[in-house]
């Protein structure tokens, strides 16, 4: 009899310590992050559903009306973190979007949710804001607008439909036109993001304003899974773009398009030279311009005898605030570029790009490519670029 109750004893015991880990060996405090999950899956399914209603059955947060307007395949959250202090949470998840018709990879998001629970147990969102260290997403700026083009979806806060429309109608010129520079073998379609302001443009990046001054526009990526290209966006900068001419707005939709356009064959091997300078080559391919109007900078610095000695480094593309040696280094790569389309031929270049982009890492990708697609060495290229900016620009 003893020995049965004591048997008895460890059973319950067993029993015990099962109901306060819970099945599967979960601690019994997971089922508030399991809770919050379930109340964000709702949250996700309301948003693809664009039922308003039901998604404010989830709580506050972002007001609905401020995204209605982007038009999202698919929406979700994984919660990866939650802090819990009686009847109030927070959690950090993963916000994973796409964008119906252009992205071929999801968009990720960081985001720090507050959650309330109520007398019946039941959880809501309080407020719906970026995680520490992660950009904004533009409806946390406001409400989205958005004007739909034949190649191109623009998205924008506080802008004029008007404006949104000429934003759309640079896009629409500047997908052919990269198309025909570089081949029709990518999405050929981009989304542009318009904020109010540099701020808002900063916002975005997740990085501070005044890394952006003066810069009209940047294009930046999400990295897809592994064969896809990833879910790009131009990002316009509307203090630094309202002081360009019709040319001068042309040429840049034109340079961040390339960048969408190239993406998929642009690594840690490509130096920044070639894939601004490929950039800027198409953007200003079909404009007209001779070297020395689309390189003042440079032209400036070899007429007082300061010939480069060399390609830029990726340190001269900084956003230091010495805007001539930028310009220098942006027109450098146009120049280096120019001068393999000129000397080798456009199918070259293009190959010269994909060659140096497929290398793996950076190390003697430039020098391969040299000799495998121009048949030339990067002293000799050197030498010849050197001297086509004293012929050019001296």
């Amino acid at each position: 009899m003893a020995g049965r109750r004591s048997g008895s004893g460890v059973v319950a015991l067993v029993l015990l310590l099962v109901a306060l880990v819970g099945c599967g060996g979960r601690p019994a405090a997971d089922s508030a992050t399991a809770d919050v999950q379930r109340l964000l899956d709702r949250r996700a399914a309301a948003v693809l559903d664009r039922d308003q209603r039901a998604y404010e059955r989830t709580g506050r947060g972002t007001d609905f009306a401020r995204l209605r307007a982007v038009p999202v395949a698919a929406w979700s959250y994984r919660v990866t973190g939650l802090r819990r202090t009686g009847d109030t949470a927070t959690a950090e998840a993963e916000l994973r979007y796409r964008v119906a018709g252009y992205d071929p990879a999801p968009v990720t998001a960081g985001r720090t949710l507050r959650l309330s629970r109520d007398a019946t147990g039941r959880w809501s969102v309080d407020t719906d804001r970026p995680a520490k260290k992660s950009a904004q997403q533009l409806w946390d700026q406001g409400t989205v607008q958005l004007v739909r083009g034949r190649h191109s979806l623009v998205l924008g806060v506080g802008q004029s439909g008007r404006s949104l429309r000429d934003f759309a109608d640079l896009a629409d010129r500047a997908v052919p036109a990269v198309s025909d520079a570089w081949g029709t073998r990518w999405s050929r379609r981009v989304v542009v993001l318009v904020p109010t302001s540099l701020e808002g443009m900063a916002g975005l990046l997740g990085s501070p304003a005044s890394s952006y001054r003066g810069i009209a526009a940047v294009t930046t990526g999400e990295t897809g899974a592994r064969g896809r290209a990833p879910a790009d966006r131009i990002i316009v900068n509307p203090d630094a773009f309202a002081l360009l001419g019709g040319l001068g707005e042309q040429v840049v939709v034109t340079h961040e398009t390339t960048h969408v356009a190239t993406r998929a064959h642009t690594s840690a091997a490509t130096p920044l030279w070639l894939s601004e300078g490929y950039a800027d080559w198409v953007g200003y391919r079909a404009a007209g311009r001779i070297p020395a109007e689309a390189a003042p900078e440079l032209t400036r610095a070899v007429a007082d005898g300061r010939i480069p000695t060399a390609l830029p480094d990726d340190e001269d593309f900084g956003f230091t605030g010495d805007a001539g040696r930028l310009a220098r280094a942006y027109e450098s790569g146009w120049t280096a570029c120019r001068l393999i389309a000129d000397r080798w031929g456009e199918p070259r270049l293009r190959a010269f790009y994909r060659a140096v982009g497929a290398h793996g890492k950076r190390a003697g990708a430039v020098e391969d490519a040299m000799r495998t697609v121009l048949g030339t060495t990067q002293e000799a290229f050197t030498r010849e670029w050197r001297k086509s900016l004293e012929d050019q620009l001296g």
